[in-house]
Order: C-alpha cells, then sequence, then structure tokens
C-alpha cells in the first residue's frame, strides 16, 4: 500500500521520467535499424564478412552494461560529453545491432529460391528483388529482431541513470541509495510495464506490416 500511494503522489514525475526513458531508448532504436538492417543486408553476400560482423556484434553484447558506460565516459569527455545523454544513446545503439542484424541475415538467408528466381524471371533487378520481394518477405523476422532489441534497450536505459542519463532509472538508484523499498518497486515495475507495452505495441506492427498471405 506505500507503493501504490508512493505511485500516486508522483505520477507526473513518473509520466517525465518514462518520456526520458522513451527518448533515450527510442532514438537509439531508431539509429540502430537505419545502421543495423542495412548490414545485414550487406552482409548476405559474403558468408565470411557475416560471420565476422556477428561475431562482433556479439562481443559487445557481452560487455556488461556498466562496464561499457565506463568505457565511453573518457571517450566522450574529450567533446564535454562523457556522461548523460549520449553516452547513453550509444551504449543502446551498440547493444540494439546485435538482434538488428542478425534478424535481418537470417530472414533474408531463409527466403526460398524459388521465389528468388521467380522474381528473377519476371525480370527484377537485384534491387527490385529485394525492394518488392525479400525485404517485404523478410519483415516480420526483422521486426521481432527490433522487439528484442527495444527491450533489451528500456532494461539497459534504467542502468543509464548510473551516468546521468535520467529516465525510470532514477527510482531504482534512489531507491537504492536511500534504502527506499517504494521507490524501488517502482522503477522496477514502471520498467516492467514500459517493456511489456513496447514489446505487445511492436507485435501490432508487426501484424501491420505483414503481408496477409504470410500472418499466421
Amino acid at each position: 500500500m506505500e507503493t501504490l500511494r508512493f505511485i500516486a503522489a508522483n505520477l507526473p514525475l513518473i509520466g517525465r521520467l518514462t518520456l526520458d526513458h522513451i527518448a533515450i531508448v527510442g532514438v537509439a532504436v531508431t539509429i540502430g535499424i537505419v545502421t543495423g538492417v542495412p548490414i545485414g543486408i550487406l552482409i548476405t553476400q559474403n558468408r565470411a564478412a557475416a560471420d565476422r560482423v556477428l561475431y562482433v556484434a556479439a562481443i559487445i553484447m557481452t560487455i556488461p552494461s556498466i562496464a561499457l558506460f565506463g568505457l565511453l565516459i573518457p571517450v566522450l569527455s574529450l567533446i564535454g560529453q562523457g556522461i548523460g545523454y549520449l553516452p547513453a544513446v550509444i551504449a543502446l545503439i551498440l547493444y540494439s545491432q546485435l538482434p538488428i542484424i542478425r534478424n535481418t541475415y537470417t530472414a533474408i538467408m531463409n527466403i526460398d529460391p524459388a521465389l528468388r528466381e521467380a522474381a528473377r524471371g519476371m525480370g527484377m533487378t537485384p534491387l527490385q528483388r529485394l525492394r518488392r520481394v525479400e525485404i517485404p518477405l523478410a519483415l516480420p523476422v526483422i521486426i521481432n529482431g527490433v522487439r528484442n532489441a527495444v527491450v533489451l534497450g528500456i532494461a539497459i536505459g534504467a542502468i543509464a541513470t548510473y551516468i546521468g542519463a535520467g529516465g525510470l532509472g532514477t527510482f531504482i538508484s534512489r531507491g537504492i541509495t536511500q534504502t527506499d523499498i517504494r521507490q524501488l518497486l517502482t522503477g522496477a515495475l514502471a520498467v516492467s510495464l514500459l517493456a511489456i507495452f513496447a514489446d505487445y505495441a511492436l507485435i501490432g506492427v508487426r501484424r501491420l506490416l505483414t503481408s496477409p498471405g504470410l500472418r499466421t
């Protein structure tokens, strides 16, 4: 009951921090899509390049978020941005690459070769095949990669409060520092609900963008 009263008394602050959290994750994942999807498409042309790119992306995923923030601080301090919004966004961009690149690569590679041959037989150029056949067929799997990146970004974004990025992790940080279970539970609950909402929203987006013939 104490936690519920705390939430009710701090709804405006929760709303503001939620918007801050969404801004960080939204910008990072958008840039992750703009960079990751083209990379995933390009590496389908070369298996060796694909192995190297996916390996590097996997290594980045193994770096603990606190350690990655720590690595970014001295580098970005050279331009006066060692803490705050920028290092948080850069870290989330790096973490978003693996699920987006891997799902894009897997989706394109698993397209039935017969469909490519049919498109080629219709006189489509490689770019037309990519735009009209391959990407529409791969889109559901690509969006699943985006879903993973968003949920991961929301979770890791909560830790970014320790480098001054704000967001819902502020409640968790204050709860730990002040030994205040109300703030700790509020932050954990808000982050979880945001992740669930974003995941279901992207499921809806996937359904809208999937060709009716491919829907299960």
